[in-house]
C-alpha cells in the first residue's frame, strides 16, 4: 500500500465511482467533420511560415508569429517591413485564414444544430451521476404509475433511475423532476450496466404492456445470473389479469400489482370499514406520519436467533412492537406471544416510529448480545 492510499485510509476517503469507459457514449465519431479544417489550419500555418522564411527571409520563429497574427488576422500589424511579394503573399494568407475559419465555424453550428454532441455530453454527465447510486431503483417506462412511484419514492428519500425510450423523457424529467434518468430501451443489458443495477436494491416495471414486463424480468433475472450477484433483485412489476399476475410471479416478479384488484380491495375496505381505512390513510399513507410499519429479517448469524420474543426485549428497548412474524416457509403468525421462538431467516413485522424500527433492525443484525439488554 503506497502512502497515498494510507492518507485516503486514514482519512476515511473514498475515490468517487466513474462508470465503465466502454459504457460512455463517444463523442469522437461527431468530430470527423472538424478534420478538414484542422488539416487545412496546420497547412496554411506551415505554407505562411516557410513563404515568409523564404520571401522575406524571416527567423524561423519569426516567421510563425507574423504567420499565426496574420492567419488569425488579428491585426497586429508587421514585424519587418514587408516587400511587394510578401504584401501580396500576406493578402492570399489573409483570405486562406478566413476561408479556413468561416468553414470552421460553419460546420461547428451544423452540429450543434443537429444535438448530437449536446445529447451525449448530457449523457455522460448523467452517467457519472447514475454510478454513484447505491441501493437504488430501477423504474422502467415512463406512465401515470411511473410518477406517481417516484414521488413517493422521492418523499422517502430511496433513490431511482427511469429508464425510457422515448426521446420526450427528456422533458418529462424535468416535468416531474426525475434526477436520474436515462433514454433507452430498458430490457436491453447495457441500459442495465448503465442503470447501476448491479448496486441496486431492486426494479420496478409497470408497463401497461405484459410483454414489456415480461421481458424485463426476464432479462434482469438472466443478468443476476450472468453477473454471479450476492443477492437476488426485487421485482416489482404489474399486471391487469389473475392470469398474468401468475406469469409473472413465475417468471421471477417477487410483487405483482393488479390496479383492478387493488382498486376493488380499498373500495369494499371503505365500505365495510370505514373508520378503519381512515385510520390506514391517517398513520400509513401520509408522508409526515409518526407510525411506520416494516419487515425486518433476521439474519442466520443474529444474536436473537432461537431466543423467545419476549427474551430479546425489543419493545423495552426500542419502543416498538412486534405484530407478526413471517416464517422461512412463508407460514406468518400474527400477534405472536412471547413464547414463539425467533428462527433464523424469518421476518418480524414491527410497527412504531421510524426511528424505532431503524434501531431494531440494527439491533436484530448485531452477532453479539446488545449490551443494553443488562439495563432491560
Amino acid at each position: 500500500m503506497n502512502l497515498l492510499q494510507r492518507i485516503r485510509k486514514l482519512l476515511n476517503w473514498e475515490i468517487a465511482a466513474k462508470p465503465d469507459p466502454k459504457l460512455l457514449p463517444e463523442v469522437y465519431p461527431h468530430l470527423k467533420h472538424f478534420r478538414l479544417p484542422l488539416i487545412l489550419t496546420v497547412l496554411v500555418m506551415l505554407i505562411g511560415t516557410i513563404g515568409y522564411v523564404l520571401i522575406e527571409d524571416f527567423p524561423i520563429f519569426d516567421a510563425i508569429y507574423q504567420t499565426a497574427i496574420t492567419f488569425t488576422t488579428v491585426g497586429f500589424g508587421e514585424l519587418y517591413p514587408l516587400s511587394d511579394v510578401g504584401k501580396i503573399f500576406t493578402i492570399n494568407l489573409i483570405i486562406a485564414g478566413f476561408a479556413v475559419f468561416s468553414s470552421a465555424i460553419g460546420i461547428l453550428v451544423s452540429e450543434l444544430n443537429k444535438g448530437h454532441i449536446v445529447a451525449i455530453m448530457k449523457e455522460r454527465r448523467m452517467l457519472y451521476k447514475i454510478v454513484r447510486l447505491k441501493k437504488h431503483f430501477v423504474v422502467c417506462y415512463h406512465n401515470e404509475y411511473t410518477i406517481e412511484v417516484t414521488k413517493q419514492l422521492r418523499r422517502n428519500h430511496v433513490p431511482f433511475v427511469v429508464i425510457d425510450p422515448r426521446p420526450e423523457i427528456h422533458e418529462w424529467a424535468l416535468e416531474h423532476k426525475y434526477p436520474h434518468f436515462l433514454q433507452a430501451e430498458p430490457h436491453a443489458e447495457v441500459s442495465m450496466l448503465k442503470a447501476h443495477l448491479s448496486s441496486a436494491q431492486g426494479l420496478i416495471t409497470l408497463s401497461s404492456s405484459i410483454a414489456d414486463n415480461i421481458a424485463l424480468i426476464a432479462s434482469v433475472r438472466l443478468f443476476e445470473k450472468e453477473h454471479d450477484l450476492p443477492r437476488p433483485y426485487y421485482v416489482i412489476s404489474s399486471a391487469e389479469t389473475e392470469s398474468d399476475v401468475e406469469k409473472l410471479k413465475k417468471l421471477g416478479s417477487d410483487t405483482v400489482v393488479s390496479p383492478t384488484k387493488l382498486t376493488a380491495q380499498r373500495v369494499s375496505a371503505m365500505a365495510a370499514r370505514p373508520d378503519m381505512e381512515n385510520l390506514i390513510e391517517e398513520f400509513l399513507y401520509k408522508n409526515d406520519n409518526p407510525l411506520d410499519m416494516r419487515e425486518i429479517e433476521v439474519p442466520k448469524y443474529s444474536w436473537a436467533v432461537l431466543k423467545k420474543l419476549k427474551e430479546t426485549h425489543i419493545r423495552q428497548m426500542t419502543n416498538t412492537s412486534v405484530i407478526g412474524i413471517r416464517k422461512k416457509d412463508g407460514k406468518f403468525i400474527s400477534m405472536p406471544k412471547g413464547d414463539v421462538l425467533v428462527t433464523s431467516e424469518c421476518k418480524l413485522l414491527v410497527i412504531g416510529t421510524q426511528a424505532g424500527i431503524r434501531t431494531t433492525r440494527d439491533l436484530i443484525r448485531k452477532r453479539e448480545k446488545p449490551k443494553e439488554l443488562k439495563f432491560v
